[in-house]
């Protein structure tokens, strides 16, 4: 999480997971707050321009004499959300309207030794007071969220990073790899992670058991061989082009449930993204292929996430226009022996509304949206999209890739349109503040299975130290 440099969310931000983090040292100005607090480098207050502020020796406590990068550091988060709701899962299955509050804190300590060994260890304890529908990523009343040592090397002509132990892992925009920082829980995963970075070239290689929320007694979140998710991944800067990364992963899910078939999920994925920015332009492009099995049928899967938007960088409150375009495929015949139901793996509820009216599953998805910047810290954004299915013979789904009763093989293709506005202030290095109304106008395809329209609301405060 950010309290100083994260605008949070929306969906634009959310690749502040896997960038690589640029602090000041000795130039006389503060790391930021970041939104992974394990790559801030607070060493520069070893420097005594560097400007001080309340609790600092917290901030940093020498360990050497001789060495400033070797210290210990404390920090701290808490994020407190008011939520209104008044069509979880569109109302279909007699669910209620909910008002509540979902509130989450977070507390860290981090060790480095010599800029070249870290051991950082980040603990949560998660709420969800007036909350009447409970889900797994809503309450964790004291847990471990991170744990892990890494150490980085220079080796030949680049640099080798490893990690091993309780972690966060987020993909570019986490469309389909995340952090999840939209629900109370954060998705951890318990991983081996080394990569390796020369120049213009970056190669990855990861293995993880997915950490699952339990909740029944504190320190009881586990991980097992029943969900892993491992790959290898490779990374090359194109100058002008931005940036192409492409992953070969492999992902597997004993019990999977789906409305058409339910067994052991073994899914083998490809993913390719160009991102990039120039000339007052910007666009991220990403696709991902899955193959492999499930309960006896193939898997062949799809799913394609686009943005692009130009800024006006000479007119005032410097407007961006924006267009996203987005689909993934259904299951299109249920008794063909071939599977379609894309998987998103672990997506981020930001990349499309706060709302989790919308899952990337069976959908085809249309957003043109005008961003503005009234002030330097304050970005406000409309947007409006329609949405269809891609198959009729599949499901509706919510967020991530929950069916909504009674659609698949029903209905029309069209799902509906939604309008959404965003605003975000960062009011102080430490303190930020965001709200987001969504009106989602359902289409017939929903509305005969008791479905109704539905608001969203949500009003956020989050302060990092």
């Amino acid at each position: 999480m950010r309290a100083g440099a994260i605008v949070l969310c929306a969906v634009a931000l959310a690749s502040v997971s896997d960038a690589r983090a640029q602090v000041a040292s000795g130039d006389g100005e503060r790391p930021s707050i970041m939104f992974n607090r394990w790559q801030e480098d607070w060493s520069v207050l070893a420097d005594p321009a560097v400007p001080r502020e309340p609790f600092d020796d917290l901030k940093y406590i020498p360990l050497s004499n001789a060495d400033p990068k070797t210290y210990l550091s404390f920090g701290a988060d808490l994020r407190e959300r008011f939520e209104a709701n008044d069509a979880v899962n569109f109302g279909v299955g007699g669910t209620k309207a909910q008002e509540y509050v979902i509130s989450r804190m977070e507390a860290d300590a981090d060790l480095r030794i010599h800029d070249e060994v870290q051991a950082f260890v980040q603990l949560q304890s998660d709420f969800a007071p007036g909350k009447t529908i409970i889900t797994p990523v809503d309450r964790n009343r004291l847990d471990l969220e991170q744990a892990f040592v890494a150490i980085t090397e220079k080796l030949g002509p680049g640099t080798f990073k490893f990690r091993v132990g309780r972690q966060q892992i987020g993909f570019d925009l986490q469309r389909f790899i995340s952090v999840r920082d939209g629900p109370n829980i954060r998705q951890s995963y318990d991983a081996l992670w080394a990569d390796y970075e020369m120049g213009a070239w970056r190669f990855t290689s990861f293995f993880s058991q997915p950490v699952q929320d339990r909740d029944l007694r504190a320190f009881d979140d586990y991980s097992s061989e029943r969900l892993t998710y491992g790959g290898f991944r490779v990374e090359r800067k194109l100058g002008g082009l931005g940036v192409v990364t492409t992953t070969l992963s492999q992902f597997k899910q004993d019990g999977a449930r789906f409305p058409a078939v339910a067994g052991n999920e073994y899914r083998d994925v490809l993913d390719t993204r160009l991102a990039g920015a120039a000339a007052s332009f910007d666009w991220d492009l990403e696709a991902m292929g899955q193959g492999g099995h499930i309960a006896g049928e193939q898997i062949r899967a799809w799913a394609l996430g686009s943005r692009a938007g130009y800024t006006f960088d000479d007119i005032a409150w410097t407007p961006r226009l924006g267009f996203q375009l987005d689909a993934a495929s259904g299951n299109s015949n249920p008794h063909g022996g071939t599977f379609g139901t894309f998987n998103p793996l672990f997506p981020n509820g930001y990349y499309v509304t706060l709302s989790g009216y919308t899952g990337y599953t069976n959908f085809v998805h249309a957003k043109p949206s005008i961003t503005l910047t009234p002030a330097k810290a304050l970005t406000v954004m409309f947007a409006g999209a329609a949405q269809w299915r891609q198959t009729m013979a599949d499901a509706v789904y919510t967020q991530p890739d929950i069916p909504v009763a009674g659609t698949a093989g029903h209905g029309g293709q069209y799902t509906g349109t939604y309008f959404q506005t965003r605003a975000d202030w960062q009011i102080t290095p430490h303190i930020a503040t965001a709200l987001e109304a969504v009106r989602f106008n359902i289409a017939n395809s929903i509305r005969e299975v008791g479905g109704h329209d539905g608001n969203y609301m949500g009003l956020e405060v989050r302060v990092g130290w």
